[in-house]
């Protein structure tokens, strides 16, 4: 099922618009619609990991989730350690 699509006009430096073309015709994308497409995803999808990141160094300066990560990794260790022996007693 393919995806609803829009229609929009967009306002481009010419420079870009040549690259774009240029992109096209050595068969990287279809046509321009499908490279602009690829080029958006791309830079959401680089976006997106900036903020997971982000987010992530904010919980590593967070002492409350560092103490529920701890409280987590002592509950889990005993499991960690059976796992580990049972999977040592079948070899």
């Amino acid at each position: 099922m393919e995806k609803q699509k829009v229609r929009t006009t967009l306002t481009l430096p010419s420079e870009l618009l040549e690259a774009a073309d240029r992109m096209v015709s050595e068969g990287k994308a279809k046509n321009r619609n499908e490279f602009v497409a690829q080029a958006l995803r791309h830079e959401l999808a680089t976006l997106q990991r900036a903020e997971i990141d982000a987010a992530l160094v904010q919980m590593a300066q967070d002492p409350d989730y560092q103490a529920e990560v701890l409280r987590m990794e002592a509950e889990f260790a005993s499991a960690s350690w059976e796992a580990l022996n049972l999977e040592d007693s079948q070899l």
